[in-house]
């Protein structure tokens, strides 16, 4: 073995997450996650844009005090250059030898930044860039192209990053999202931390998802369930999630008739037992990453309904752990409702293959083994 890979061996690698805060969302809860399970052989620090949200209580148990390079607004604005001149100084300062961006704002500081000090820069692309216009989305793979090695969570993304943005494949790692199976089990025994809606012991479908963006396509549920109800069926929907769409989205459930049957149920905590009380789940998106939702449904033994976008067939494999329908097709997710309504056992089937699936390929000790791995290759120049 070399000196420096025995050094290395020997010294506790120096890495930082850096995410853009701790509110409640698939990436941050996926940052918490591997701060919670890295080994202990990393001096691991945590750096944010902004040091706010409900998961800030979980990385300060954790004994994590963020260091914070605020934006504070526009990126174009001089405050951006000077964070990011400040951020190299502290990578310096700090000995960081990998720093881990877990999304688009983090990216644009984190990357220069990096160049600046010599540290080694991994960037998370975890979702399909949907979101963004064509000067951010250039202004993105721009600095993807910059990091040392870049992390998708599902294989839809990784061809993305290839074919479109000529990525060679051989700096994109795929590595899924993972769920701590024990904290899980023991939120489902835990119970609810709130009274569900009466449905008198009517079959339940789940949607777990902000309503912020019109990319989650609430609506398209809805008019699902409208269908459903047309052909003689009861099915009762519970959608856990608010955002500024959630009003509209009450109002077209009531000029569907369906208010009496579709419950919002805004934020949740208990999310792992509210899927313990439901027949099935459903994401009807018309892109995605990996969905942390549909994880967590298919861990608590339900078979899911998603649309064949992003990550999602990967996940569920239609006609295995559950039914992939086209997105933005109502008339087909009420049909894959009704399938599963009409045969009670072939649900149950496919909710168990679903667990199977997240306890054998989802778990949190794989993916952390997945990243440990990967940044002692990229600190190595791997």
């Amino acid at each position: 073995m070399r000196r420096e890979e025995v050094r290395m061996a020997e010294e506790p690698l120096r890495l930082v997450q850096f995410t853009k805060s701790f509110h409640i969302g698939g990436t941050e809860v996926q940052v918490v996650e591997l701060l919670r399970g890295l080994p202990s052989n990393y001096r691991v620090q945590v750096a944010v844009l902004q040091d706010a949200g409900p998961l800030m209580d979980s990385v300060s148990r954790l004994g994590f005090a963020p260091e914070v390079f605020p934006l504070n607004g526009s990126l174009a604005r001089p405050n951006s250059a000077r964070q990011v001149v400040r951020l190299a100084q502290w990578l310096r300062r700090e000995r960081v030898e990998v720093v881990h961006a877990h999304d688009f704002y983090s990216t644009m500081l984190v990357v220069p930044a990096a160049k600046l000090a010599g540290t080694k820069v991994i960037v998370g692309r975890l979702d399909l860039a949907h979101w963004h216009g064509k000067a951010r989305r250039a202004l993105l793979q721009g600095l993807t192209r910059l990091a040392d090695h870049v992390v998708a969570n599902a294989e839809a993304i990784r061809r993305m990053l290839v074919r479109e943005e000529g990525l060679p494949a051989e700096r994109v790692s795929v590595i899924p999202n993972g769920l701590d199976l024990a904290r899980f089990n023991m939120r489902m025994r835990e119970g609810l931390k709130a009274p569900l809606p009466d449905t008198r012991g009517a079959p339940v479908v789940v949607h777990v998802a902000n309503m912020n963006h019109p990319v989650k396509r609430q609506e398209d549920l809805l008019r699902a369930l409208a269908m459903v109800r047309l052909k003689g069926h009861v099915l009762h929907a519970f959608l856990v999630g608010d955002g500024p769409r959630r009003l509209e989205l009450e109002r077209m459930a009531g000029s569907l008739g369906l208010t009496d049957t579709v419950h919002f149920l805004g934020h949740r905590s208990d999310v792992p037992a509210i899927y313990a009380r439901a027949d099935f789940g459903v994401l009807c998106s018309t892109a995605e990453g990996m969905s942390n939702a549909v994880m967590e449904g298919m861990a608590a033994g339900l078979p899911m309904v998603v649309t064949s976008v992003g990550g999602n067939p990967e996940l569920v494999a239609d006609g295995e752990r559950g039914l992939v329908v086209p997105p933005l097709r109502p008339e087909a997710m009420c049909e894959a409702f009704r399938k599963l309504l009409a045969d009670r056992e072939l649900g149950r089937r496919m909710g168990s293959e679903a667990r199977a699936f997240v306890e054998r390929e989802l778990s949190l000790e794989r993916m952390v083994r997945r990243h440990d791995a990967l940044y002692r290759r990229v600190a190595r120049g791997g």
